[in-house]
């Protein structure tokens, strides 16, 4: 079943200028996987070149920032809405 997937500004020309999208999977790495094979040019944007997560941005699903859970393997329930934010750093 597909989720919505919350993309931010910056994605958004990758995505045909859409805020929000339509993935499938049973978990994180999944979604993503299929996000960039919907919008390939995503590659490289929310997952790095060895297929982990880019610390450039967080993920969530829900309110559950991925990276506190089980990254790549945290499950996504049916109804889910998955949030991709960029990361911001203090200084």
């Amino acid at each position: 079943m597909p989720v919505e997937v919350r993309l931010p500004t910056v994605l958004r020309p990758h995505a045909g200028g859409q805020s929000t999208v339509s993935a499938n999977g049973g978990t994180i790495g999944e979604v993503l996987n299929d996000l960039v094979a919907s919008y390939p040019a995503m590659a490289g944007q929310v997952l790095t070149e060895e297929g982990t997560l880019h610390r450039f941005v967080n993920v969530y699903v829900d309110d559950d920032d991925v990276r506190y859970l089980e990254q790549l393997d945290t499950k996504v329930p049916d109804g889910a809405t998955v949030s991709i934010l960029p990361a911001v750093a203090g200084g």
